[in-house]
């Protein structure tokens, strides 16, 4: 895998608004938010897109919706929150290092898809 933007965030190349870290990922804010609440959620260990997952990845991904969750009561929004994940360009992944984005804070129209 290319050495990404999240990789360089992860490894401290680049600073970054973190919200959580522990030793499976890492929480920022992301830069573009699409609403008020909108972080990214990124593995350490590196994916390209969610497709490329492998059996070995299960405890590291079930981890990633766990520490959503946590992240989501952390920042009070648990009552009310998306979680997305896009995989491949077509579907409006633009960073080939898997991630979760945790989108609140704002009314999402029935039938309409964010993110």
């Amino acid at each position: 895998m290319a050495d990404t933007k999240f990789a360089k965030i992860i490894a401290g190349e680049i600073p970054a608004d973190k919200v959580y870290e522990d030793e499976h990922c890492i929480a920022i804010n992301d830069i573009n938010p699409q609403a008020p609440v909108h972080v990214l959620v990124i593995p350490k260990q590196p994916i390209e897109k969610l497709a490329d997952a492998r059996p070995d990845d299960q405890a590291l991904l079930g981890h990633l919706m766990l520490a959503a969750g946590n992240i989501a009561r952390q920042l009070g929004v648990d009552d009310a929150f998306r979680l997305i994940v896009n995989n491949g360009a077509g579907a409006g992944q633009t960073v080939f290092h898997l991630h979760l984005h945790i989108i609140a804070g704002r009314s999402f129209a029935e039938g309409k898809m964010v993110g």
